[in-house]
């Protein structure tokens, strides 16, 4: 083949970079492809808008059908986002033939099972390398060079603006609403923070993620989600006082009795990598049983490396298409008839370490109530502090508990927080001492 011809749907930031890397890096593709590649249509609903690039006459378009039914092209780039028309996109440049590259995390989280059946019956492609992490090569390690390992745990750090306003929040000591303002003005954050904050981002990210190491289908509605959004400095300042800091962190564990999947603010301890990752940088952290703990780090967002994990995609594929290869591999790495159902553990039944303040009035008693709640739902004290006032009568009280059962523990909240000495709803974060 003397050039391979791509298509792209959706010319927003992460498109235009596409477009810039495919020209600027043209020479440097086709010297490692062996044959040049060519954006030949680009189709947005807006093509007027100057984004700093120039593109031929007659590759912009407002007609996706031109890209996804042109029998030139052979890939097809998603860069729409969300799920609609997105999905249907997607499922008809598979029915023509075509191979697809995306970066849309959503999509494959709810939909990915359908589409990659598709792909499977038209012998195509389905690549989504800058889905998870932007610009670090995560997919592609899981994929290939560490395929052969049994992996029972995957811990990550999934979305820059959440690690942003934690580090600013760590760091200055300022709350969550003014951190968010301020990530809001500098760009770092949407008008509409919530996909971002409320954990939902990381969420989809870590479907994929637990998918691509334990070979499960995973239900999106089954993996718990908790963001950042009500998370005090109080609770950071606690923290750090026990060598904690908190991140968003995305669990995926694997055992004899199923997957864990799950998202929330995590305390981990100072003395992990993964403490270090700060600002909008992620980090992905496997452990493996012959290659051990690995983690990945870099920038998790932005017009480059996205763009950057995208080409990457296509030259994987367009080196297939040169030797004569329709798919490779299936998208998540096991054969198709190797994925199977695990079941997702409820989060009830989660065993893990817990730091839990409670807001109380200030007499005699409160430490009494609350331990011998706690002693009735079988929750051990390792440590406890009692700070002075915060405001008022009220007086902090933090307790790190022993392992515990998450229902018990939920229980026992539920119990205390009915006592009129407890002035505000008493809060949880769990603890994850060994990532390993």
């Amino acid at each position: 083949m003397n050039e391979i011809k791509v298509g792209l749907l959706g010319f927003g930031t992460i498109g235009t970079g596409v477009a810039k890397l495919l020209a600027t890096n043209a020479d440097l593709i086709a010297a490692k492809v062996g044959a040049p590649v060519t954006l030949k249509k680009i189709a947005d609903l807006d093509i007027t808008t100057d984004r700093g690039i120039s593109v031929p006459a007659g590759v912009l378009t407002t007609n996706a059908d031109e890209v996804l039914t042109d029998p030139e092209i052979s890939v097809v780039i998603e860069l729409i986002g969300g799920y609609n028309p997105a999905k249907a996109f997607v499922l008809k440049a598979i029915e023509n033939g075509k191979h697809v590259v995306t970066a849309n995390k959503a999509l494959l989280a709810l939909h990915g099972a359908e589409i990659y059946a598709a792909a499977a019956r038209k012998g195509v492609e389905v690549l989504f390398e800058a889905a998870v992490g932007g610009g670090i090569p995560v997919i592609s390690a899981l994929r290939g060079n560490m395929a052969a390992n049994n992996f029972s745990t995957v811990f990550g750090i999934l979305n820059g603006t959440c690690n942003y306003i934690l580090t600013r929040m760590t760091k200055e000591g300022v709350d969550f609403a003014d951190v968010l303002r301020n990530a809001q003005e500098l760009g770092y954050a949407e008008a509409d923070p919530t996909f971002d904050v409320e954990g939902v981002d990381t969420a989809h990210k870590l479907a994929l993620l637990v998918s691509l190491c334990f070979g499960t289908r995973v239900n999106f509605d089954d993996i718990h989600t908790e963001g950042i959004s009500s998370l005090s400095s109080v609770d950071i300042k606690f923290a750090r006082d026990f060598g904690y800091k908190i991140k968003l962190l995305a669990i995926g564990k694997r055992d004899a009795d199923g997957v864990e999947a799950r998202v929330h603010p995590t305390m981990i301890p100072v003395s992990n990598p993964l403490a270090d990752v700060d600002g909008v940088f992620n980090a992905i952290r496997f452990t493996g049983d012959f290659i051990g703990p690995v983690m990945f780090y870099g920038r998790g967002a932005g017009m480059d490396p996205t763009a950057s994990a995208v080409a990457g995609d296509i030259i994987d594929i367009a080196r297939n298409i040169m030797t004569g290869i329709g798919r490779r591999a299936a998208p998540l790495g096991y054969g198709d008839n190797a994925v199977v159902t695990l079941p997702i553990k409820p989060m009830g039944s989660i065993e893990g370490k817990y730091y839990l303040r409670f807001s109380a009035v200030d007499k005699p008693g409160v430490l009494a109530k609350i331990s011998g709640v706690l002693g009735k739902y079988d929750i051990s004290i390792e440590s406890m502090v009692q700070s002075a006032r915060m405001a008022g009568e009220e007086v902090p009280i933090v307790i790190m508990t022993h392992e515990a059962r998450e229902e018990y523990v939920r229980k026992a909240l539920d119990e205390i927080d009915t006592f009129d000495i407890i002035t505000q709803k008493s809060r949880l974060i769990r603890i994850e001492d060994n990532l390993e």
